[in-house]
């Protein structure tokens, strides 16, 4: 394993920045089991905490192979656990987690392509669209807290 000590000062510099700018929206990395194919793959997705849960924005096709409440290993903080995904697809509460994930890092809108409108809320028209072509939000409802 390298030594972080031994890296260009710009590198150690950029890698304080990032964590610094990413402490709102992390990272996991989750073992999905292709419907199909039965091919596990290892998807990063980005996640806000929320109530014991973590909020991902359900765009792509990786979502596909999920089915509420069968338990997915993830990643986490270092950490293997089984969290059960719930798909939300109610346009309403979309909406509304969409909304508290952006209130936690705001280039979630930019990253889900919903603009915001004149009012400062999400744009419902183009949420519309998005959920109708099957954007959704996936709740991850964690079996074991991580250490």
């Amino acid at each position: 394993m390298p030594d972080r000590r031994n890296r260009p000062i710009g590198r150690r510099l950029q890698a304080r920045a990032m964590r610094a700018a990413n402490v709102p929206m992390r990272l996991m990395l989750a073992r999905i089991t292709g419907r199909r194919t039965g091919k596990v793959y290892r998807q990063p997705l980005s996640y806000v905490r929320q109530d014991g849960t973590l909020l991902t924005p359900g765009g792509g096709n990786w979502k596909l192979n999920l089915q509420n409440g069968r338990p997915v290993p993830i990643r986490l903080g270092g950490h293997d656990i089984l969290a059960r995904p719930e798909l939300v697809v109610d346009i309403d509460e979309v909406e509304r987690l969409l909304t508290a994930m952006a209130e936690e890092n705001p280039s979630v809108t930019a990253f889900t392509g919903i603009p915001r409108g004149p009012d400062g809320r999400l744009d419902r028209d183009r949420l519309a669209l998005a959920v109708q072509h099957g954007f959704n939000i996936v709740r991850w409802h964690l079996d074991q807290q991580p250490a």
